[in-house]
């Protein structure tokens, strides 16, 4: 979302000066449900299991539907994370530029944090799929402490004040909203109130 503000002269005349910036938003996915009881020889090479597929399509979807869709998505290179990823803009439809990212598999939060400050600031969005507990740890940072239980195929946005992602700074954002693919299921099985 782009933002004009503009000053008011001040008393000695001085011109009206446009500027633009730009409300930076972070989006924060989980992997889906994995499968365990498949062959893999390394934890990257475990592959999400039918319900978390099911999970990121539905994640997609509502991401679709609710927006914005982002500029840039990263993931971690494990298979069970890109997978989902890949579902997921696949059923939103999305137009978002996909890319592993190595330092999401890292534990913690500083790693993820380093990828979202090397964003051109040209990208509004950019979504980070990961796992736990670095992607909730994430959540915390941003948002300058709020805790959060992050189940599989969760989603989460943070709204961050314009700025430069290079200067992305914790205790700066709000969480406007955590969706899980569970309660998406549920509100498409009851009907409306009223």
């Amino acid at each position: 979302m782009t933002v004009t503000t503009r000053v008011q002269p001040a008393p000695t005349g001085a011109p009206v000066i446009a500027q633009q910036s730009t409300r930076r938003i972070v989006l924060l996915f989980r992997h889906g449900k994995s499968d365990w009881n498949a062959a893999f020889d390394h934890d990257r090479d475990r592959p999400l299991a039918p319900r978390g597929e099911r999970a990121a399509r539905r994640m997609g979807r509502f991401l679709a539907a609710v927006g914005p869709q982002p500029e840039i998505a990263l993931a971690s290179p494990a298979r069970r994370a890109f997978d989902t990823l890949e579902i997921a803009a696949e059923a939103g439809r999305w137009h978002s530029a996909l890319r592993a990212e190595e330092r999401i598999y890292a534990e913690g939060p500083d790693p993820l944090l380093a990828a979202l400050r090397e964003q051109p600031d040209a990208a509004a969005a950019v979504l980070l799929a990961g796992h736990e507990p670095s992607i909730s740890e994430v959540l915390t940072v941003l948002t300058g402490g709020i805790a959060v239980r992050f189940p599989t195929a969760a989603m989460a946005r943070i709204d961050l004040p314009a700025g430069l992602w290079s200067e992305l700074a914790g205790g700066t954002g709000e969480l406007r909203w955590l969706v899980t693919p569970k309660l998406l299921e549920r509100a498409a099985r009851e009907p409306p109130a009223g």
